[in-house]
């Protein structure tokens, strides 16, 4: 195993860096240029008792976590998706257009595939350190 650590190291730390860009990339194109047409496609029951603006910044990223998880799990019924696609339930999925479809994608995928590789960064430097 130790002669794997090292590259198993410098792999998940690329991965990390590569998600937090991904991350901040997306999230800035969607929050500056396309969160008013994604809204506007998903017509999220929220904004009709008020504005996007209006929300704080975590019921912001409730909203699009909304629709991060309508356009990854469309079928499933339980827990946060589920919930999610009954929020949506008037939306298709596959009706949404790329150009809205990636930001979101990559604003969520990447902060849950970063936490994953963060952790695993951290459990190989407790392995690296223990040995």
């Amino acid at each position: 195993m130790s002669e794997y650590l090292p590259v198993t190291l410098s792999f998940t730390f690329t991965l990390f860096v590569t998600c937090a860009m991904v991350f901040f990339v997306s999230g800035a194109y969607l929050l500056l240029f396309k969160i008013r047409y994604a809204n506007e496609l998903f017509k999220h029951p929220y904004l009709a008792q008020r504005t996007f603006n209006q929300y704080s910044f975590s019921i912001k990223m409730t909203i699009v976590l909304d629709y991060f998880l309508r356009i990854a799990f469309p079928r499933s019924k339980t827990w946060i998706a589920g919930n999610a696609n009954q929020l949506l339930k008037h939306i298709d999925p596959q009706d949404i257009p790329t150009n809205v479809k990636w930001p979101i994608v990559g604003l969520w995928g990447g902060c849950f595939i970063g936490m994953i590789a963060m952790l695993t960064l951290w459990a190989l430097l407790i392995i690296g350190i223990s040995k």
